[in-house]
């Protein structure tokens, strides 16, 4: 048995992800931050440090993989990225790419097929047979990350606020959110306003209310119902602008934590043709099999499935 370990690190605009596992898929600790998105989160550094320190001096360790958001897409913003892992881990294997790279590894475990990715942004990452990958999406709240849990969220705001004034229809949505934030209906203006005012993090307090409008959505508003398939449809077309990239009929499957929402996943399931495959590993599971792949790891499909059911376990944990 080899005593080699390796160390994920799957970072998003919500949190950041540290994992330490050995080659026989167990997961022997984990550590959980904040957003490390050096787009929308100036101190992304600290809070990644702070959280990647426990592990620095970690008796045999050998290779980590670090999956960070944006990293590949600005120039100075991934030199800093690469540079905070170089630091961390001067003597070890390391390999540093996007998040979403590492999330189309995991979900095939390194085979051919097309991502479909819906957290705080949006973005789709294809390999074909031949291991070429490309990308689409992923541009940014400013720019875009339409069918993202944060769009969504601000596309409720949208609703709720031309509800209350009259220019849209009623939508339990409004009580929904208000009664959730605990804000005071009777002077909405001011209660909402004051509650973005007051987000230290607005991209990730935004997209949490995504949660909030599956809920209603589930239980009948039209508007929701609405804005959910008006997701689907925006993640579906970064399918269809992806899908060439790749044989006909390559698979497809999708991650992030908007996903968790059964009538998205099903509407764009609806608008793409077929049913997606479920992912080999969550996220957190490619950064780790990015690592593995620095130690020229023979990987079974034991080691895949303990390290899909303890990272399963973990995730489920960090959501509580």
């Amino acid at each position: 048995m080899s005593h080699e370990l390796i160390l994920g690190i799957d970072g998003g605009g919500s949190k950041v992800l540290v994992t330490l596992a050995d080659k026989d898929g167990r997961i022997l600790r984990t550590a959980l931050g904040g957003g490390v998105n050096p787009m929308d989160n100036p101190d992304w550094r600290q809070e990644l440090e702070r959280h990647i320190e426990p592990f620095r001096n970690e008796p045999g360790l050998a290779a980590v993989g670090a999956a960070l958001p944006a990293y590949g897409e600005v120039a100075h913003l991934s030199s800093l990225q690469k540079r905070c892992i170089d630091e961390a881990f001067p003597d070890i294997r390391r390999t540093v790419l996007n998040d979403v790279d590492a999330a189309h590894l995991g979900a095939f475990a390194g085979r051919p097929g097309i991502l479909v990715l819906s957290g705080t942004g949006s973005m789709s990452w294809a390999r074909n047979g031949a291991g070429a990958s490309a990308r689409v999406g992923g541009w940014g709240d400013v720019i875009g990350d339409e069918g993202s849990s944060y769009w969504i969220g601000r596309e409720a705001l949208h609703l709720i606020s031309q509800s209350l004034d009259g220019r849209a229809k009623p939508t339990a949505l409004a009580k929904a959110v208000y009664e959730h934030l605990e804000l005071d209906m009777s002077d909405p203006v001011n209660a909402l306003g004051g509650w973005i005012s007051g987000l230290a993090r607005p991209r990730a307090g935004i997209a949490a209310l995504s949660v909030l409008v599956d809920q209603v959505a589930s239980n009948g508003d039209e508007a929701a119902i609405g804005l959910i398939e008006r997701a689907a449809e925006e993640l579906a077309k970064h399918h269809w602008a992806i899908s060439g990239h790749c044989e006909t009929g390559t698979d497809w499957t999708y991650a992030g934590g908007t996903f968790s929402s059964r009538l998205l996943l099903e509407a764009v399931e609806r608008r793409i043709g077929r049913r997606a495959v479920s992912p080999v590993l969550p996220p957190i599971g490619g950064a780790l099999l990015a690592a593995a792949q620095l130690l020229d790891w023979q990987l079974d499909e034991r080691w895949f499935g303990q390290i899909a059911i303890a990272a399963e376990a973990v995730i489920a944990r960090s959501r509580q």
